[in-house]
């Protein structure tokens, strides 16, 4: 943990490759301090069918699951890092987007736990 998650238009992996996206992601993520490196996850699926507003506008967001804690500033913060990282790659992408969600601690298990 934490999870990220980046879904994609299938142009974009034409333009750079995924292994490059996923490590972006990576290292803006290990940027903001708030993980430990070995924690950090990424994934990336593309999408050859899509409707963004009736085009079909090459788009990247990314769903960043993480363990509820982290101040509203601290989010926004690695919300900021992400898209900035993805926007200096790919700056003729025209939808760029993050969205961070707190796992429940509570709720939250993993092989290791059972």
């Amino acid at each position: 943990m934490p999870h990220f998650v980046i879904d994609c238009s299938k142009n974009v992996i034409e333009m750079t490759s995924p292994d490059e996206i996923i490590q972006d992601v990576f290292d803006a993520a290990k940027s903001t301090t708030l993980f430990k490196e070995k924690n950090i996850k990424v994934r990336i699926n593309t999408y050859e069918y899509y409707n963004n507003g009736n085009t079909k506008d090459d788009f990247i967001h990314v769903f960043a699951n993480i363990m509820e804690g982290r101040s509203t500033s601290q989010k926004k913060h690695l919300s900021e890092k992400i898209t900035a990282k993805l926007k200096e790659k790919l700056p003729s992408i025209p939808i760029i987007s993050i969205n961070v969600r707190d796992f429940e601690k509570a709720t939250y298990c993993n092989k290791s736990m059972v």
